[in-house]
């Protein structure tokens, strides 16, 4: 069965670019309406003016708890309420643990963990209101193992897997259900920025990593894919899980 979002509402926040305008786009082509929230309000408000009248914009910090409280009440003033959260807004630090500041390692703390857990508290009241829903929190396989240079973000990915699994369990009473995304490398703007530290520290072009480790860049399409899976009623049976996509890097052996 093709999954559908029909008559689905949905906030998706970092969906300015990347993963998260990959599934803005395909929730409004599977029928859902979306607000789409981003911390740069001009790339939001382009995305939302692409996507048509059934797209709203929010200009949005995912560390501040009186910005989510807004975010959740434009889908509530545009929709109705709300069914679907993708959490989704992340940074990335690609330095040795010894190099990383401890003003960078708070701060992708700040909106990779944080963003997700203001987000659940914010969301939980309009999804009870709507009879349940879906909370999709974007994770990492960097959040099932370690990887040089990126000690902060598997840090920061480890606690979304398990801020999940939680809320899997704290949720389900009340019909929401909680799952994690973990991509590997996806070809997005993110990935372009690790190609230099990965090559330096590895000693190898970064296409050879990637052939190796998992046979090829994946693409948001895909990502986006399991996202809209997970949100729609297609799912219903699913929660707490972490969904691994990553063309078996993290079965290989070799």
């Amino acid at each position: 069965m093709i999954s559908s979002l029909e008559g689905k509402r949905a906030l998706i926040t970092g969906a300015a670019a990347g993963l998260g305008k990959a599934t803005a786009e395909l929730f409004i082509a599977q029928g859902a309406s979306v607000v789409v929230t981003d911390v740069d309000g001009a790339g939001a408000e382009a995305l939302a003016s692409a996507l048509g009248e059934k797209a709203v914009a929010v200009t949005h910090d995912v560390t501040v708890a009186a910005e989510w409280e807004t975010a959740v009440a434009a889908a509530r003033d545009a929709f109705g309420g709300l069914d679907v959260l993708v959490n989704n807004a992340g940074i990335e630090i690609g330095k040795p643990i010894t190099e990383t500041g401890q003003d960078e390692f708070e701060r992708l703390m700040k909106i990779n963990v944080t963003g997700p857990f203001l987000g659940i508290k914010a969301a939980v009241p309009a999804l009870v209101e709507s009879g349940g829903g879906s909370i999709v929190n974007m994770a990492s396989v960097a959040g099932l193992g370690g990887a040089p240079l990126l000690g902060a973000y598997c840090a920061s990915k480890g606690a979304v897997v398990r801020l999940t699994e939680v809320a899997a369990i704290e949720l389900r009473a009340a019909g929401i259900r909680v799952n994690a995304v973990c991509p590997a490398f996806i070809g997005t703007a993110m990935v372009d920025r690790l190609v230099k530290p990965f090559e330096a520290a590895v000693g190898l072009p970064f296409g050879d990593v990637v052939k190796i480790k998992q046979g090829r860049l994946g693409t948001s399409e895909e990502v986006a894919e399991m996202v809209a899976f997970l949100a729609s009623d297609d799912a219903e049976w699913t929660t707490g899980a972490a969904h691994v996509l990553d063309g078996g890097l993290v079965e290989g052996l070799l």
